[in-house]
This record gives structure tokens, sequence and C-alpha cells, in this order.
């Protein structure tokens, strides 16, 4: 194997080190995360940090870079205190990666991609539309991680919204059957193709 020391990491060119440090924790999940500001304006973000924090209440959180440049998605879901998730498929993987772009907040992502917005049950946050999964979401707290002053935001999730089939009796979402996708990296996707369960495991 190749061996890679702490003093390497920080002797790397920057753009080497980004890419092998965001790479190195594996697949995840691949989101896009609406919002609207008080003034009407949508926004959608690709995020690849959305994560379970807990079932009773159904909390997800994910992790913002330092706000010492402007974030929109920070500013609308801190102003309304709503905003959506919505999964990644297939057919959607240009557009969606296409909002890390920075664009300025008077300035729609859904304005400079294919992506289309939709409303539902009064949610005050767009939703992508033909996003299997697609989840409304209220800010519950915050946390700043000192260390590199990202910020942890917490949700609860207020509605979920699943296509048919992907539900199964047992509670469990199966994505795969909705060509959902994962991020390797910062701009790799991959298509997980099936799933292999395994039952609740006890001690032997």
């Amino acid at each position: 194997m190749i061996h890679i020391s702490h003093e390497d990491i920080d002797n790397f060119h920057h753009i080497y080190r980004i890419n092998l440090i965001n790479s190195c924790s594996g697949y995840k999940s691949a989101n896009l995360i609406g919002t609207k500001s008080l003034d009407g304006i949508e926004n959608v973000a690709v995020f690849s940090s959305v994560t379970h924090l807990g079932s009773n209440p159904p909390m997800l959180g994910f992790f913002l870079r330092p706000t010492t440049v402007t974030r929109n998605t920070y500013d609308n879901l801190k102003a309304t205190g709503k905003f959506t998730i919505n999964h990644i498929h297939e057919s959607i993987l240009e557009d969606a990666h296409h909002t890390s772009a920075k664009y300025d907040s008077d300035i729609s992502e859904f304005d400079k991609t294919r992506l289309i917005s939709e409303y539902k049950n009064s949610f005050q946050a767009p939703f992508v539309k033909d996003a299997p999964l697609q989840l409304a979401m209220e800010y519950v707290e915050e946390y700043n991680i000192k260390a590199n002053n990202t910020i942890l935001i917490v949700g609860k999730i207020v509605d979920l919204h699943v296509n048919e089939g992907l539900l199964e009796d047992d509670g469990f979402i199966n994505l795969s059957k909705a060509n959902v996708a994962a991020i390797n990296g910062l701009d790799a996707y991959a298509i997980p193709l099936q799933n292999k369960r395994f039952s609740y495991q006890r001690p032997k």
C-alpha cells in the first residue's frame, strides 16, 4: 500500500490535498438542499454531508463550510427555518453538480439548470421535481466546529415524500431501485446497483 504521512498531507498542493481528503472518507450521500429567501429567491445546492442523527425525533444533519463568504443556503434556512433535502438521481447528475457554482444570492440555480422546483403541502422551501426521495426539514439548531470553523446544521424531518416502489414492508427505502447517486470526493458520482441486507445481529 501507499503510505501518506501527516507531513506529506501538509506539503501537498492544496488541490491535491482537497481531492485526497474529500475522497478518503468513502462514498457519501448525494443531495440537493433547497431553500428560499425572504425575498422569494429560490436556491438549490449540492451537498455530500447529509447524515442521520436520530429516528425519534427524526433528525438529520449536514455540514456547512465556514461562513466567511456568503452561503445562500445558510442565510435562507436561518431566515426562514425551512429547507428541503432531495436525493440526486442518475438523470440529473450534471445539473445537480452545476449547483456547486457560486452564484450571487439574487440568482436561482433553478434558472441556470434544467432542475425544476415544486412545492408541496404549502411548505415554504422548494423541492426538486422528480427527485425520488424528498424531505421537508425544519431548522432545529447548529453547532460550530471550532477546529475548522465549519457548522453542523441540525434539522427535523416534518414531511417525507418517497416514490412508490421504493418503500419496503419493513420501512426500508430501497434507493438502488431509483438510481440514486453517491458521491466520491467532490466531483465523482456513482450509482449503486443493488443492496445486500442482513438481519438484525445479536451476540452468538
